[in-house]
């Protein structure tokens, strides 16, 4: 189907250029355009709050923290 548009000459040279980036036509580019700005928005996203221990204790005196051996070898030994 065949229509006429008012489109900003910037924008309409910015379009045609990226449309010859991308080797593509300038009615591709506005159709595919079109169908990002008609697509049905997703369901937003819930946050879940996590639980945070307050509680006083912490690392076993030694242990690095910051590495992921340590911290497995100690949870190995734990069993």
């Amino acid at each position: 189907m065949k229509t006429t548009l008012d489109i900003n000459d910037v924008l309409l040279a910015d379009a045609k250029s990226l449309a010859a980036q991308q080797r593509t036509s300038l009615t591709r580019l506005i159709e595919e355009g079109l169908q990002l700005r008609l697509r049905k928005p997703k369901a937003p996203v819930r946050r879940v709050r996590l639980p945070v221990y307050r509680g006083k204790g912490g690392l076993v005196p030694g242990l690095d923290g910051l590495s992921n051996r340590a911290m497995l070898d100690a949870a190995d030994h734990d069993t």
